[in-house]
């Protein structure tokens, strides 16, 4: 049995729980390739126009599987938390991909982890699709729950290193999907390094310690990944020289909450950077180099 992976959105928050558990039942994982512009420009002519630019390559990379295995994990993603939810794209993606390519089986799972059962009661389901006992599924869970955290530690370990280096750093506040994608976040990174900037990711502090520490912008803020990059900056704000704020056109959550640090981030500079797909690495370039020589021009005290 041959399971296909969409190399976007939540992959690059529970990729390594998801190839551990089909692998640990015997399944043969296909992970697709790593975006480029054939791949983003196949899932424009798929999406809707309104769709983000995350959601239009999610669509590119189902294509890429469809015809190479037999069944595409696409779950459905409402919240971690009874005040943390998704944004409501991660909500209609197993609907998005039933309907965009009919015919193709689907496995799914609803995450709704305010009910302590959610996660695991939809992995059991899918086992139980797949063929597998009751037995063999909680051990392959419990496997792949212990692999992903022990991921997600080591990359926290990797980036609190590099918040020890005398290199200028900046936090790059966006979702994993953006900054992991190659063709999103991938040319910006690239770009910050040529500079002699080191960047910061919000796992640097974890996930949930960023959460709660996002209540010091708002009170009321309940997308995930916003209070993520929010609370990063609460927390990073004494150990970097500066924030980039990273979004993917026409993000509507980001559009709101990227406004409200821009209007309340007094103490750090801050640029904001909005991502279509059609821009250029020119334009991109310029603010790149020109953000950060502000910030070696505070660092040596002129600004």
């Amino acid at each position: 049995m041959t399971i296909g992976l969409p190399r976007a959105l939540a992959y690059h928050r529970y990729g390594v729980l998801w190839e551990t558990f089909f692998k640990a039942l015997g399944g043969r994982v296909v992970v697709s390739p790593e975006s480029d512009p054939i791949l983003i420009a196949k899932g424009e002519s798929l999406a809707d126009s309104e769709c983000c630019l995350p959601v239009k390559a999610y669509l590119g990379h189902l294509d890429r599987l469809v015809g190479n295995c037999d069944y595409i994990l696409a779950p459905r993603f409402e919240r971690i938390g009874k005040n943390d939810e998704f944004c409501v794209r991660f909500w209609g993606l197993s609907d998005l991909a039933r309907g965009t390519f009919p015919g193709v089986r689907i496995l799914s799972y609803n995450l709704k982890s305010h009910r302590p059962d959610s996660e695991v009661s939809g992995f059991m389901k899918m086992g139980k699709t797949l063929g597998k006992s009751q037995i063999a599924v909680l051990a392959a869970y419990k496997k792949a729950k212990q692999a992903q955290l022990t991921a997600d530690t080591r990359a926290g370990v990797n980036q609190r290193l590099l918040l020890d280096s005398p290199a200028i750093k900046v936090l790059v506040a966006a979702p994993p999907y953006i900054l992991r994608d190659p063709a999103m976040g991938g040319t910006l990174l690239r770009l910050l390094a040529r500079e002699g900037v080191t960047p910061i990711f919000p796992e640097a502090c974890g996930r949930a310690g960023c959460r709660r520490a996002s209540k010091a912008t708002s009170q009321s803020l309940y997308w995930v990944m916003n209070k993520e990059a929010i609370g990063a900056i609460e927390l990073l704000r004494p150990r970097v020289d500066g924030v980039i704020l990273v979004s993917a056109f026409p993000c509507g959550t980001d559009s709101l909450v990227n406004e409200l640090v821009l209007r309340r981030e007094k103490r750090l500079p801050v640029i904001q950077i909005i991502l279509d797909g059609q821009e250029g690495e020119a334009g991109l370039q310029t603010r790149v180099e020109c953000f950060a020589d502000i910030l070696k021009e505070r660092r040596r005290g002129y600004a």
